[in-house]
């Protein structure tokens, strides 16, 4: 092989051709790594409905029908499920009952308290008879009063039989069956208000005081957007309480009205930005000069002789065309912008 290579030009200068020489590979593309400002420092968290209810029965008696399943929407006052109210509805008619014979005993009373009146007004009977007369009506219209408020315990008891959605939103879960037993307490359907949703996470207090001090925050939902959301600092909520056994701080961040995919119960990540302390040795290199082979995720640097060398890094966030670099790297180093290149070169 080398004999031919000697070979070309002694033929093409024999021949009169032009010499045919190696063309040079381009020089390689290097990039300065810059340092973080401020780090992102990160926490997890949960996806949680703002309004989630969990609806329980209040009086005991069979469940004779089961109107939704999990997953199914609700609109508000909607009936989910009926609970067996025969002798609940036979206490409200007897009430009702009672109700009207006091009532009759009342018209009764009344009309004696006026013929009695009238009575006494000729001197026919005593000031004594009028005033057994008046307590007997008044007697009576007690009577209907407490009869009335009897009859509406009854009629409100029996109402709870009945088991309505409090608002539109979307039923979680279902624990019970038709047939099944309800008792006073027991949970029977869960529903939820997926058009208010929020991000839960515990920081430590001095991560929870930077939130105090005002700034906005990010939130990542894998699985639901492909990169995270920023919300501004007036949909951020600290509470004024602390957690005595891990002496953290519950955060919640409002989450877009209807936003679609998410679900209660996910798995979220809170993204802040730190302090200046916080940045560490942290730096920010091209995404694009990132190799991954396997499980090894590094960058070509160009060492002490000119030669690119390949040095394994951690990454962090991606930021826009940037990602940042935890561990591996530090201000000054000089990356690779094209990979491919670097390891042939190499």
């Amino acid at each position: 092989m080398r004999h031919r290579l000697w070979l070309l030009p002694v033929l093409a200068a024999l021949s009169g051709l032009p010499s045919v020489q190696a063309a040079e590979p381009a020089p390689l593309a290097y990039h300065a790594v810059q340092p973080t400002q401020a780090g992102w420092l990160s926490s997890d968290a949960r996806v949680e409905a703002v309004r989630d209810t969990v609806l329980s029965a209040q009086v005991a008696g069979a469940i004779v029908a089961l109107h939704v399943k999990a997953g199914d929407r609700v609109r508000a006052g909607q009936e989910l499920l009926r609970i067996d109210a025969r002798m609940a509805s036979q206490g409200a008619a007897a009430s009702q009952a009672q109700v009207a014979a006091a009532q009759a005993n009342l018209q009764v009373a009344g009309k004696e308290y006026e013929r009695q009146k009238q009575l006494f007004a000729k001197r026919y009977i005593s000031q004594a008879a009028l005033d057994a007369a008046e307590a007997q009506w008044r007697a009576a219209q007690a009577q209907v009063q407490a009869l009335q408020a009897q009859a509406g315990v009854a009629a409100t008891q029996s109402g709870l039989h009945v088991l309505k959605a409090p608002y539109a939103g979307v039923v979680a879960s279902v624990s019970v069956a038709l047939g099944d037993m309800a008792m006073p307490g027991r949970p029977l359907v869960s529903v939820y208000d997926p058009a208010l949703l929020r991000v839960t996470a515990s920081l430590a207090e001095e991560q929870a005081q930077r939130l105090r001090s005002g700034g906005g925050v990010q939130v990542e939902i894998p699985g639901l957007a492909a990169r995270r959301m920023d919300v501004g600092a007036a949909q951020i909520q600290v509470l004024p309480t602390a957690d005595p056994l891990s002496h953290t701080v519950p955060v919640r961040v409002q989450l877009p009205a209807d936003l679609p995919g998410a679900l209660p119960g996910s798995f979220a990540r809170l993204w802040w930005q730190g302090g200046a302390a916080d940045a560490g040795g942290r730096v920010l290199v091209p995404a694009k000069a990132v190799v991954r082979r396997a499980e090894m995720t590094g960058v070509y640097v160009r060492g002490g002789n000119g030669q690119p060398q390949l040095r394994q890094v951690r990454l962090g966030p991606l930021q826009g065309e940037m990602v940042e670099v935890l561990s591996g790297l530090r201000a000054g180093d000089q990356v690779a912008l094209e990979p491919q290149a670097a390891a042939k070169v190499r």
